[in-house]
């Protein structure tokens, strides 16, 4: 029987339990179950063998009632939200048929009830993810127990598990995510149980030894002993392969481990998927790591500190899916055996080291490649043509290298190619029209030399990241209008002309508008305000015109608490995404006067406006201080006039506001000195009066820079003061001190001097008659040319401007 998004009473199951005796099965999903339950009907279900709960509310005394079914076999209940300490759950100790509890993703607290000790057929149970903490001693009666996890509780590990070395039948076992302590009070006694699968993955205070537990284990398949933080153990990796020949997955990743790598001896035949990524290996690795380990499907050896060149011996490797060697110190050559051996690869990873040369010769091989990584390394030559034969392939990196030429047509043909990612390198060419039959997820080619324009007909359906950066792209913005996932567009350091379309306030999802130094011109479209996820926006650097519209929305995708306040200034976080949009293309944004560039999970945080290097005329609107998460705000190097509005105020987490070169005019607000992370603020060469804000908190770090170019400014740090004269001041009020020059004597004196020049002047012209002619002569030049210069000039534009 089976109920889905049901809301049920209490009588109803009861109802059921009294028709329905020889029920088996019993599943619900979504359920509500409201009142309570009585044990009389309840136990009427005596066949009853399995009970399936998921996601479903349900009654106080469920458990209790629930325990009283006789044949009760197998009991999951999963994301209930079962509550209450380890004593609510007494009720299933009766239940001594139980083979299997599940009740993992409840809100279960405190130690586990003594009472579990009566189920002695247990076989499987599944405790992880609630609130158990304590012991673990009523488990130690449970003979029968095949499977247990506790993982994502609060058990100490190792140390509470003492009471299962008596389980003789335990095979698997799970304690993720609880604490791990150094072992100190575990009992010298080996346990009486083998091991196939463990799984301790979890964190430490570091510098932690191996439990000694697991020197006794020798048939161990599967181990994970990843984020413990090991102290010591160099030979772990061997012993552990050494002691278990039939383990098939070691996944050891962030344990702290160190030196050289060392490999058994003898070739270890089972193990499929090896994991030592993000410790502190160094040296080469293993020339005969192909040799000794011939069946792996998986190897990951990021983020360690080998060096040398990439064995030849990989090649060795036939049923290898993934290899990734990335972030090392690996330099060299692809070898040219692993690219004809490993033809079963799909992932390829060797980002981040300093391998150079060509990627591939002519006996290229991985045609099943899914994801090839070489970014971050000093790869040159051409795009082979031959990687088209993968026809597979899904993510093209190969970012930040030195690859020339052109960008190959073929790759248009590639129907699965959803990320090509080829920035900074030295591309050039158009972007060839194949391009617009992919369906792409993410395209950057950003700091190429790539030139033409956007091909009219390039518009993907399902991209969300388009970076088009530094290149010499031009023409009018033609394509994209219907890439509606569209979140990243950044077309920056480009020759783009025209204005800016329309239909980019159609691009709902748009989170990342860059169009910053181009050649675009017109308004700033209207249609910009209907992007209700708009994070950052960049026009600046363009030739702009009209106002700003009033009604633009500018949010993050994620809030910046007080007590995480996002760090500026060292932007280049690089960790991996936060959410299902990925942050690892970089972003370039100037604030605080110097350009930053964003990735990872600070990205998300980031909002801000620049609109600056513009004609942009009118007020500043006053609706931007309703932008309480924004963090930049530059809008410099325009012809904005009126009054800073006192709603800035309200920027409460802003970090640089840039309003200089402006005709700015009336007082800076003083609420401003409430923006406690403003770190940059310029209001200089604008035509701003009265006095500057107080020097308090953030404003006593500002210097004179902020405000200089505004004459009438007054006080700290300005070296003067030029307010102007009050109105109010009475005229001749104060006595105007002449010196000890005769104003008088003054006058006479200069009319007489002015009379002298001008009789010597005729004098002169009437002695010398070529003077005489001379001066006539220029008399009536001047006047012609004066008279020519009005009919010609004066009189049109007057008669012109009547007619208008």
């Amino acid at each position: 029987m089976q109920f889905e998004d049901s809301s049920l009473p209490s009588n109803f199951l009861q109802a059921i339990g009294i028709m329905t005796t020889s029920l088996k099965v019993w599943s619900m999903y979504s359920c509500v179950v409201s009142g309570n339950l009585s044990t009389r009907e309840w136990q009427n279900l005596t066949s009853l063998e399995e009970l399936y709960l998921e996601d479903s509310s349900l009654p106080s005394n469920f458990l209790q009632v629930v325990g009283t079914m006789p044949s009760l076999k197998r009991w999951d209940i999963f994301y209930c939200d079962v509550s209450g300490n380890g004593l609510s759950i007494n009720g299933l100790c009766e239940s001594t048929h139980l083979r299997l509890l599940h009740m993992s993703n409840n809100n279960l607290t405190g130690d586990l009830p003594e009472c579990l000790s009566n189920l002695t057929s247990l076989e499987s149970l599944v405790l992880s993810r609630n609130h158990f903490s304590g012991t673990i001693s009523a488990l130690e009666s449970l003979t029968s127990l095949q499977y247990l996890s506790l993982s994502n509780n609060y058990f100490q590990i190792p140390i509470s598990l003492g009471p299962l070395f008596n389980l003789s039948q335990l095979k698997r076992f799970n304690a993720d995510n609880n604490t791990f302590y150094t072992e100190t009070e575990m009992p010298s006694l080996s346990p009486r149980f083998q091991l196939e699968e463990i799984s301790l993955s979890c964190c430490g205070d570091g510098g932690i030894s191996l439990p000694q537990f697991l020197y006794h284990q020798s048939d161990l398949q599967s181990v994970d002993l990843s984020n413990i933080h090991f102290k010591g153990d160099t030979e772990l990796l061997v012993w552990l392969l050494e002691n278990n020949t039939n383990l098939y997955m070691l996944h050891l990743v962030n344990s702290s481990l160190s030196g050289p790598l060392h490999l058994p001896f003898a070739s270890h035949l089972a193990l499929s998927s090896l994991d030592i990524s993000n410790n502190l290996f160094n040296g080469s690795i293993p020339t005969e790591i192909g040799a000794l380990l011939p069946y792996l499907r998986s190897l990951n050896m990021s983020k360690n500190c080998f060096d040398g060149s990439i064995p030849s011996s990989f090649g060795d490797m036939r049923s290898l899916f993934t290899l990734d060697l990335s972030n090392n110190h690996l330099s060299g050559g692809i070898p040219e055996h692993l690219v004809t051996g490993c033809s079963s690869l799909e992932v390829l990873a060797l980002s981040n080291n300093t391998l150079q040369g060509r990627i591939f010769s002519a006996s290229f091989n991985l045609t099943n490649l899914i994801q090839f990584q070489l970014d971050k390394n000093n790869f040159s030559g051409t795009i082979p043509d031959f990687l088209s034969n993968s026809s597979s392939l899904s993510t093209l990196d190969i970012s930040n290298n030195k690859f020339s030429g052109r960008i190959p047509r073929w790759m248009g043909n590639m129907s699965s190619l959803e990320e090509v990612i080829m920035a900074n390198n030295h591309l050039e060419g158009e972007i060839p029209v194949e391009f617009c039959e992919l369906d792409l997820v993410i395209l950057d080619l950003s700091g190429n030399s790539i030139n033409g324009s956007l091909p009219s007909c390039f518009s993907p359906s399902r991209i969300t990241q388009i970076h088009l950066s530094k290149n010499r792209l031009s023409g009018a913005l033609n394509a994209l209008r219907n890439s509606s996932t569209l979140a990243t567009l950044d077309l920056s350091d480009n020759h783009f002309t025209g204005s800016i379309p329309s239909w980019i306030g159609g691009l709902s999802n748009l989170s990342y508008l860059l169009l910053n130094n181009n050649h675009l011109e017109g308004r700033i479209p209207i249609e910009l305000c209907n992007l209700n996820h708009l994070s950052l926006i960049n026009l600046s650097r363009n030739n702009l015109s009209g106002r700003i519209p009033p009604c633009l929305k500018i949010t993050t995708l994620k809030d910046a608490s007080e007590e995480d306040k996002v760090d500026v200034p060292n932007p280049n976080t690089t960790a991996g995404p936060t959410s299902s949009f990925s942050f690892d293309e970089q972003i370039e944004f100037t604030t605080k006067n110097m350009s930053y560039y964003y990735k990872g999970k600070i990205l998300p945080y980031m909002s801000g406006i620049d609109l600056s290097c513009n004609n942009l005329v009118g007020e500043i609107p006053y609706e931007i201080g309703n932008f309480h998460k924004i963090l930049m705000l530059n809008l410099s190097h325009n012809s904005l006039t009126g009054p800073i509005p006192p709603t800035f105020a309200n920027l409460r987490q802003i970090e640089s506001l840039d309003l200089s070169h402006n005709f700015l005019s009336g007082y800076i607000p003083p609420q401003l000195v409430g923006l406690s992370f403003l770190a940059y603020f310029s209001v200089a060469y604008n035509n701003l009066s009265g006095k500057t804000p107080e020097r308090i908190a953030q404003f006593g770090t500002f210097d004179e820079s902020s405000y200089r170019g505004n004459p009438f400014l007054c006080g700290e740090p300005l070296p003067k003061c030029s307010e102007p004269p009050s109105p109010f001041t009475p005229k001749g009020s104060s006595s105007i001190d002449n010196g000890p020059i005769d104003m008088g004597a003054f006058h006479v004196t200069f009319i007489v001097s002015y009379m002298i020049v001008l009789l010597a002047i005729a004098l002169v012209l009437y002695i010398n008659p070529y003077w005489r002619r001379a001066w006539f002569y220029y008399v009536e030049i001047s006047t012609n040319t004066c008279y020519y210069f009005v009919i010609d000039n004066i009189l049109p534009t007057k008669f012109h401007c009547g007619n208008m």
